[in-house]
């Protein structure tokens, strides 16, 4: 099932997440990384975290150029390399928008699995990018935050324009989906007399 994604300027990106007890990682929730897998594949993306599908725990999702499936479940970085390394990024939640973020070339994570399983990673290149930007996610960071203000500041004025166009466009169709009901019932109304 494809899911919302929630863009810039809605609250739920910029809350910081809790950590995933337990007992909450059963079928539904595997059902839930599996939906959040398709929505990141429907739109072109290479990560996704729990705040862009609208929830507030620390778990994100991540397909990288190596085409490995991961789930990351209360991730922790524990180390990161000295060496820093430059990369055009975007973000689904910020849609049409990239910026070269400078991150550490290498990171060495600690999470659980889908299944509740502690494991240990160490990545470097797009997978050690995507774990930095997926788990700044579960922080309230966005990647404009790591970048050149100006920037962030006109991506965050776009980003709410859209938002209130798109508020706009939503109460037109719900108005409309009123007039329309209310027609329909008048009509029943008139046909049952």
């Amino acid at each position: 099932m494809i899911l919302k994604i929630y863009k810039l300027g809605e609250e739920i990106l910029r809350q910081k997440c809790v950590p995933v007890e337990p007992e909450e990682i059963n079928d539904e929730m595997r059902k839930l990384f599996e939906d959040m897998f398709e929505t990141m594949i429907e739109a072109n993306g290479v990560g996704l975290a729990s705040t862009q599908v609208g929830i507030a725990k620390r778990f994100f999702v991540v397909m990288s150029d190596d085409d490995v499936k991961r789930v990351f479940i209360n991730p922790q970085i524990i180390a990161t390399s000295k060496e820093l390394c430059p990369y055009d990024e975007g973000c689904l939640s910020m849609p049409g928008f990239d910026e070269t973020i400078v991150r550490p070339a290498k990171v060495t994570v600690q999470a659980l699995n889908e299944f509740g399983k502690p494991f240990t990673l160490e990545a470097d290149g797009l997978l050690a990018r995507v774990i930095q930007h997926e788990n700044d996610h579960l922080d309230g960071i966005v990647y404009i935050d790591r970048g050149d203000p100006e920037f962030a500041t006109k991506v965050t004025e776009k980003m709410k324009q859209r938002l209130e166009k798109a508020k706009k466009k939503e109460e037109e169709k719900a108005k409309k989906a009123k007039s329309i009901a209310a027609k329909l019932a008048a009509k029943e109304a008139r046909k049952n007399k």
